[in-house]
């Protein structure tokens, strides 16, 4: 037996089964681009305020009515977990529908019951989806998302400075035995000044005095007060505007903390004046969810259930269950000292629980509160303020208000069996007011409440029309390479067309994936991953040129490819250094366009060498060529 030679390989040709991972690639990238042909629905997401309510088949009968009777037209309603989605055709239709529906739902005594959100709904066909395929999230400045004016109520933050103030004060009064007119200290506040009355002016003094030296912050001031001397504290300016930052600054953190537990991609949260807070969340799937979160303003108060000898001064009465319930005033912690909330089971019975850590401070006074009153009761205090308008006249005209509501209920007695330190948990919540407890306290208290004073979903910032003229300057673009490439490079130059139009659609198909916002500095780094696309074929055919005066048209192909390829990767990896340091210091529409920059990369180097060269192999691979065309 003789031992011979493997024969050589044909020159410029691939396996099947390369031709075959190359077919697949693009048939799977076609399909999971496949989802952004279908544009989403403008919908109206109707869902009860309760966290475990849901809604009934006679409001979405009702919603529909209302709707018709208006004249706008109902695509379709779905049912969608504890609500409805009511699909819609146009965007004005969307923001008709919401006031009529806002107005209509929650109209009578009972306040409001229902959400009424804007939404905008996929289309995508359900074979898509259950293959994990979506349409790619756009960010606000393209077409897609909600926008939030928030008013935080400044008014708001002061009197509870005050009344926490006023607290304070008592308790050094107390302590220092200066009595102050029984009856009164319901009346003390009055917006940024406190006023304390007394028996005689000895005490007014002495009180003034300790208060002044206790209080820098205040202007201790010697007044008359319902008949009786007193004193009036009000707050200095500087005091004020440092409560009024401190306020819309924990409420910006806390607001982020909160969209960020929503999920939502590239949010923007910021300061917009003294008062206002933006909050866009562009490709939002459940924009009414997002809402009730965005607009509570909830805490807890865990207090010590009042022996049968404290004065009612001192207690509160709440209903709790099927009796009631008297706990102290004075609070042992409140939830601003939660550093850790999550929502799990009880193992003992498998109910929802939320299980709670504090900080510091927060484990310390509760210590020191329930180590000298083990085997009394503690009860769990949840405090919601929730948003109310009314129509108030004001200069002649009518004008809506905004105002909270407050709202208080127990959510848990207990009876202390040891002392309590930094972790516990609470009990007797339903799973959805557990689960939104737990996001409330884990994101962190607001400072002041806030309202809703504007709401819509909203298009494109450079308009409509500067779109428009964005996507036919792309297009002509486009264009002008295939043009340019077909005539220049002739055979070459449409097979490096066709590779083109491949990376586009392998790299929507990506971005979809992955889930990344796009926006307009995104559109930016597509354009720029197509044109470095195009260069890197302009390298391979201006190099096959080049050998082609001193190889074969076959040997020119091979050599064109390998020794383009040097330099196409050189170029690509200094422009993903580039992309990946853009991607670890920028945030917002700059990482956007670094993400798609870096995915751009490899796409444009998986189609302009590989797919390109599988084209070309195909068509002129293992023949006797005895010219090229280039």
């Amino acid at each position: 037996m003789g031992i011979g030679t493997a024969p050589a390989r044909t020159p410029n040709t691939f396996y099947w089964w390369q031709y075959a991972l190359i077919a697949l690639s693009i048939a799977l990238g076609a399909i999971y681009a496949l989802p952004n042909l279908f544009p989403p629905d403008y919908a109206l997401q109707v869902r009860p305020v309760g966290s475990d309510d849901v809604l009934p088949p006679e409001v979405t009968d009702r919603a529909r009515e209302l709707l018709a009777g208006a004249g706008i037209a109902v695509k379709r309603v779905d049912s969608e977990g504890r609500g409805a989605l009511i699909r819609l055709s146009t965007s004005q239709d969307q923001l008709n529908g919401r006031e009529l529906l806002q107005g209509a739902l929650n109209a009578g005594e009972s306040g409001d019951r229902y959400i009424v959100a804007l939404n905008l709904a996929p289309t995508t066909p359900s074979w898509l989806k259950s293959i994990g395929a979506h349409p790619m999230t756009y960010g606000l400045d393209l077409s897609g998302g909600v926008h939030f004016l928030l008013e935080v109520d400044m008014a708001k933050a002061l009197n509870d400075r005050m009344a926490s103030e006023a607290d304070n004060i008592r308790a050094m009064l107390r302590d220092q035995r200066l009595r102050w007119v029984a009856g009164t200290q319901d009346r003390w506040v009055d917006g940024t000044r406190l006023a304390i009355p007394f028996y005689d002016d000895a005490t007014r003094d002495q009180a003034r005095a300790a208060i002044a030296k206790q209080n820098p912050d205040f202007e201790a001031l010697a007044r008359d007060i319902e008949g009786h001397p007193g004193v009036q504290l009000m707050l200095r300016q500087q005091k004020m505007r440092e409560i009024q930052d401190y306020a819309i600054s924990q409420n910006l953190v806390s607001l982020r903390n909160r969209v960020n537990e929503l999920g939502v991609s590239e949010p923007l949260v910021q300061k917009l004046g003294s008062s206002r807070i933006v909050v866009d969340l562009p490709g939002v799937q459940d924009s009414a969810a997002a809402k009730n979160i965005l607009n509570k303003f909830a805490n807890l108060d865990f207090r010590l259930v009042a022996d049968r000898d404290s004065g009612a001064s001192e207690t509160e009465t709440y209903p709790y269950q099927t009796r009631s319930i008297v706990v102290q005033r004075r609070s042992i912690v409140t939830g601003d000292r939660v550093t850790n909330a999550k929502q799990d089971f009880d193992p003992d019975n498998g109910l929802p629980q939320v299980s709670l850590t504090l900080d510091g401070a927060g484990g310390d006074r509760m210590h020191d509160a329930t180590k000298d009153n083990v085997g009394k009761q503690m009860a769990i205090l949840f405090k919601e303020l929730k948003p109310r308008t009314r129509n108030v006249e004001v200069n002649g005209q009518q004008v809506i208000e905004h105002y909270s509501q407050e709202e208080k209920r127990i959510i848990n007695v207990a009876t202390i069996r040891s002392a309590l330190g930094f972790r516990f948990r609470i009990t007797g919540l339903g799973l959805g007011e557990a689960r939104d407890l737990a996001l409330l306290l884990r994101a962190g208290a607001l400072a002041a409440p806030m309202y809703i004073v504007e709401e819509r979903t909203v298009g494109a910032s450079l308009g409509e029309e500067n779109i428009k003229r964005g996507v036919h300057a792309s297009l002509l673009g486009f264009a002008l390479i295939i043009v340019f490439m077909t005539y220049y490079y002739r055979l070459f130059g449409v097979m490096a067309n066709l590779a083109l139009g491949l990376n586009a659609v392998l790299l929507v198909a990506v971005l979809s994936l992955i889930g990344v916002t796009l926006t307009v500095p995104g559109i930016a780094g597509v354009a720029l991953t197509l044109g470095m696309a195009v260069d890197a074929n302009v390298i391979i055919f201006a190099r096959i040129k080049e050998e082609l005066d001193k190889r074969s048209p076959q040997a020119a192909i091979t050599t064109g490819f390998d020794r383009a390829f040097l330099t196409i990767l050189d170029s690509n990896l200094t422009t993903l250094f580039i992309g990946l340091i853009l991607l670890a210091i920028s945030s917002g529409p700059v990482k956007g366009f670094a993400v798609v920059l870096c995915i751009g990369i490899g796409t444009s180097m998986f189609t302009a060498i590989t797919v390109t060269r599988a084209f070309i192999n195909a068509t002129h691979g293992g023949r006797n060529l005895k010219t090229l065309y280039i």
